[in-house]
C-alpha cells in the first residue's frame, strides 16, 4: 500500500456556502468523484480532517462527516494510527461510480428525485407547510408574531423537573417493559376528567389514545378511516397538518369554504355530500379565529348521521378563552356517535413534549388501536407519567389559568396597537380564544408583498393565503401574539407599519 501523500489543494475543491446541499454532503460529493475519476489512485495517503478542515476553511465537524459516509461506501479505508487512504474499487464499482457521478454532475443533488417517491410522497413534498418556516426563524432567534408558539419562558420547569425526576427515581423499574398501547391509565384518567369537565366531552379513559401531538392523532384517523380515493372535507381556509395527514393516506380533498360563521355546511353539501370525514376546528378555526355558530354545528352533525361520515374536531388551543367559558365541544353535542375529538398539549405546555389525545367512539377503539400499535407501540412513558402528576396535583390549572390572563394582556396590547398604527387601513378580528390574531388587508393589497416587506424589517408573519386551496377575495396576515411582550408587540405594530406605508 502506497504511503505517499497527495495534498488537496483549497482551489481544486470548491465548496458554496450558499448552496442547498450541507457543506459535508458538497465535499462527499466531491472527494467521490475525484476517486471515481481516477484523480485520488487507490493507495493515495488523504489529509486528516484537521488538516483538510483548515485547508478548507471550514469545521472539523464538516470533513469528518464527508469522510465517514465515504467510508461507510467504501470508498476509503482507515486505521487508527496509520490515517486515511483511498481504497481499491471493483472494476463495477468504477464504472457503475463513474456513471452515477455524471448523473448527479447534470442534476440537482440536494433532494430525492421524484421518480423514486410515491404520488403521496410527492405531494407532501411540494405542500407549503408554514411550521418549517417556524422551525427557520426559531432556529434565528427571531419570532416576534409567529403563529402557534406559546410563552415557554413561563412554563414551571422546576415543578416539571421534580415529577420528572420522582418517577426516574421511584418508577421506572416497574414500568420498564412494554406498556398500554393507549398510553399511561393515570394519565388519560386525568384528561377525562379535564375535557369532561372544562369542554362537555362524554368518554371514559378507555375511549382515549395519547398520540404523538395533535398531528399523531390526525394522522392515525387518516389511517384508519380513509381508503385511498376517498373524499374528505377540509376547511379553506385551513391547517396544512390536517391536509398533510389526509394526502398522506390517499384522500381527495374538498375544499369546504370558511366565513364570519365557521365552515359552510352547505357548500360542503354541494361540493361532494358523500364525502367519508370532515376535519372541523370548530371552537377556534385556524387560521381566521372565526368561532362555529350553534346552527352550523347542527347542520354538521345532521351532515355526518344522514350520509353515516366521521366528524374529526381538531381543538386545538380551546383552552385559552378571554370571555367567559369556553364553548362546548362539538363532542359534547353529537349523540350518534360520529365525532372522534383531538386535544394536545402542545399549546397549553410546551411544544417539544409531543403529546395529544385522541378520544374516539367505542366502535373504532379495535382498528385505531391496531393502527397505532404498528406506528408508534406507546409513546415514551417517563413525560405521561409526569403529565398525569402535573394534572392531578393541580399545577395543570394553575397554569392554564396564569398563562389565559396573561395572553389576553397580549391580545389587549397588540389589538390596540394595531387599532392605534395601522386601524385606518386595516381591518383586526379581535380573537376570543387562542394565541393569533388576523388583520385583513384592503382588497387588492397583497399579502405575500406585505409579509415580505415585514419579514425584510425582521418580522415574520403569514398570509391567509398560504392557508387556502382556492383564490381569496381578500387576504390578510396572522399575527401570534402569546410568546411576546406587550412591549415588544407595540414595538413590532411600529415596525409593521413604517414597512407598509410604501406598499
Amino acid at each position: 500500500m502506497s504511503k505517499r501523500a497527495t495534498p488537496l489543494k483549497k482551489p481544486e475543491i470548491m465548496l458554496d456556502q450558499n448552496a442547498s446541499p450541507p457543506l459535508y454532503r458538497q465535499l462527499y460529493e466531491r472527494l467521490r468523484g475525484s476517486i471515481l475519476s481516477g484523480q485520488l489512485e487507490a493507495g493515495t495517503r488523504l489529509p486528516s480532517t484537521r488538516v483538510l478542515a483548515s485547508s478548507l476553511g471550514v469545521s472539523r465537524t464538516t470533513t469528518a462527516l464527508a469522510y465517514e459516509q465515504l467510508l461507510l461506501e467504501g470508498y476509503i479505508e482507515s486505521r487508527v494510527g496509520d490515517g486515511t487512504w483511498v481504497a481499491r474499487l471493483q472494476p463495477e464499482q468504477l464504472f457503475q461510480g463513474s456513471r452515477n457521478a455524471q448523473d448527479l454532475d447534470a442534476t440537482d443533488t440536494s433532494g430525492t428525485p421524484p421518480a423514486v417517491l410515491a404520488r403521496r410522497g410527492q405531494l407532501l413534498i411540494d405542500m407549503p407547510y408554514p411550521e418549517e418556516f417556524y422551525a427557520n426563524e426559531a432556529s434565528r432567534g427571531t419570532s416576534l408574531f409567529l403563529v402557534g408558539k406559546p410563552d415557554v419562558t413561563s412554563f414551571p420547569y422546576e415543578i416539571w423537573a421534580r415529577l420528572v425526576a420522582r418517577h426516574a427515581r421511584q418508577s421506572l423499574q416497574a414500568v420498564s417493559f412494554y406498556q398500554d398501547v393507549q398510553g399511561y391509565g393515570p394519565l388519560r384518567q386525568a384528561i377525562a376528567t379535564h375535557i369532561g369537565m372544562t369542554r362537555g366531552i362524554h368518554c371514559s379513559p378507555e375511549q382515549i389514545i395519547l398520540t404523538t401531538g395533535a398531528q399523531g392523532a390526525l394522522d392515525l384517523v387518516a389511517r384508519v378511516l380513509l381508503d385511498p380515493g376517498d373524499p374528505a372535507w377540509v376547511e379553506d381556509p385551513g391547517y396544512s397538518g390536517a391536509r398533510g395527514a389526509l394526502l398522506a393516506a390517499g384522500a381527495k380533498l374538498v375544499a369546504v369554504p370558511v366565513d364570519e360563521e365557521g365552515l359552510d355546511v352547505d357548500a360542503g353539501r354541494q361540493l361532494c355530500p358523500e364525502a367519508r370525514l370532515a376535519i372541523v376546528t370548530p371552537s377556534h378555526q385556524f387560521p381566521t379565529g372565526v368561532t362555529m355558530n350553534l346552527s352550523r354545528r347542527l347542520a354538521l352533525l345532521e351532515w355526518s348521521r344522514e350520509v353515516q361520515a366521521w366528524i374529526v374536531e381538531d381543538d386545538y388551543d380551546s383552552e385559552y378563552r378571554f370571555s367567559g367559558r369556553p364553548l362546548e365541544a362539538l363532542q359534547g353535542l353529537d349523540r350518534a356517535g360520529r365525532v372522534l375529538y383531538i386535544g394536545t398539549f402542545s399549546k397549553v405546555l410546551f411544544p417539544s413534549l409531543r403529546l395529544g389525545y385522541l378520544v374516539a367512539p367505542p366502535e373504532l377503539l379495535k382498528g385505531l388501536i391496531a393502527t397505532h400499535r404498528l406506528i408508534a407501540v406507546h409513546l415514551p412513558l417517563l413525560e405521561q407519567m409526569a403529565l398525569a402528576d402535573f394534572m392531578a396535583e393541580g399545577y395543570f390549572a394553575r397554569h392554564l389559568r396564569r398563562m389565559r390572563q396573561l395572553y389576553k394582556e397580549r391580545r389587549n396590547a397588540l389589538v390596540d396597537a394595531l387599532t392605534r398604527e395601522l386601524g385606518k387601513r386595516l381591518d383586526v378580528t379581535v380573537p376570543e380564544a387562542g394565541m393569533h390574531l388576523v388583520v385583513w388587508l384592503p382588497s387588492g393589497m397583497s399579502a405575500q408583498t406585505a409579509a415580505q416587506r415585514a419579514a425584510a424589517s425582521g418580522l415574520h408573519m403569514l398570509p391567509i393565503s398560504q392557508f387556502s386551496l382556492r383564490s381569496l377575495q381578500r387576504d390578510g396576515l396572522l399575527l401570534g401574539f402569546a410568546s411576546a411582550s406587550p412591549q415588544e408587540l407595540r414595538a413590532g405594530v411600529q415596525t409593521l407599519a413604517l414597512a407598509l406605508q410604501a406598499h
